[in-house]
């Protein structure tokens, strides 16, 4: 099966960031901590009210599976973090001059959401004020007070990140309102983002496998955009998304196996992943959403997704098991 199957869990901030077991960057997995400093590499100081008393340090990056393992195999044969309304960030200021009233989604910006290994985005496009804006509202209409900001900036930061990075490959999701014929296309070459972009007749029908990552990487073909208008994937060649995903609200999902549903970024994450590997066919998800992608009591998303690794990869339950270099069934005994 070539399709990709996109699992959205919307999750709740019931956490806060915040003495320590160690220090000066020596503090594993769950170790008490009193600073980010304390903890080691792909770890940061956090504290849960609900899941844990003080701070400890929890995981804030994902493992790279294209370096652990390989990147010679189709792009759905691997899972990928996605932040669902990744525009959507605590704190950010108005920039229509009007208080902002809507909810939020993250507290990272897109530079550090990538930085931290997010491959995927979700970015919510409206025609608002003569331009395309990035804006958390309802009813396809976009108000003073529900803008972010003019997705142009975001989109230079993607722009910036796969030419820094330039193995590295981004999928976009659209919750599209942008009704000015060209209007997307015209904001993604504005950015400098079309020399990055995956052609939609590239892209496998009837359940085909997608090209291989090294190859895409090879091609510079490197950020991949669904939307969720049909008919612009004719008139405009953006891929429609259903015609790559499969599922509704709960459980979602694109070219090769990727699913979706809502819960939190804890244990029960996983065990909600394999709950919708059994309803989607068996099918393992492929794009993982979450809100507040870094809030968890210890691995949260980053956990799930090397389990979800593990298992499109060599049948581990986490990619640290794989054997590296290989695709194989065996398992290492971590």
């Amino acid at each position: 099966m070539g399709s990709l199957l996109f699992l959205l869990l919307v999750i709740f901030p019931l956490c806060n960031d915040a003495a320590a077991d160690c220090s000066k960057g020596d503090c594993m997995l769950l170790h008490n901590c009193s600073s980010n400093d304390d903890c080691g590499a792909g770890l940061y100081c956090f504290s849960c009210t609900l899941g844990f008393s003080g701070s400890k340090c929890v995981r804030s990056s994902t493992t790279d599976q294209f370096k652990l393992i390989n990147n010679s195999l189709p792009f759905n044969k691997y899972a990928y973090l996605t932040t669902h309304n990744a525009f959507a960030i605590d704190g950010e200021p108005s920039q229509t001059g009007v208080p902002r009233v809507t909810i939020t989604n993250q507290e990272d910006s897109i530079t550090h959401q990538l930085s931290n290994g997010v491959r995927g985005l979700m970015l919510d496009m409206y025609a608002f004020d003569g331009d395309v804006w990035l804006c958390h509202s309802s009813q396809g209409q976009c108000h003073d007070y529900t803008a972010f900001e003019p997705a142009i900036g975001t989109l230079k930061e993607i722009e910036a990140f796969l030419s820094a990075n330039p193995s590295e490959i981004v999928t976009l999701i659209l919750e599209d309102y942008v009704h000015t014929q060209n209007g997307l296309k015209k904001v993604f070459s504005d950015a400098g983002l079309m020399k990055f972009w995956f052609p939609v007749t590239n892209m496998p029908r009837n359940g085909g496998d997608w090209p291989l990552v090294s190859d895409m990487v090879a091609e510079n073909q490197r950020l991949i955009v669904f939307t969720s208008v049909k008919s612009k994937e004719q008139s405009e060649g953006i891929a429609y998304q259903w015609n790559y995903m499969f599922g509704d609200l709960d459980l979602l999902s694109s070219a090769d196996g990727d699913g979706g549903r809502k819960t939190d970024n804890s244990a029960s994450l996983i065990d909600m992943l394999q709950t919708c590997h059994g309803a989607a066919g068996n099918r393992w998800a492929n794009f993982v959403a979450v809100d507040y992608y870094k809030k968890s009591e210890g691995g949260g998303a980053f956990q799930a997704v090397d389990m979800l690794n593990g298992k499109l990869l060599c049948g581990c339950d986490n990619v640290d098991s794989c054997v590296a270099g290989t695709s194989s069934q065996a398992c290492s005994p971590h």
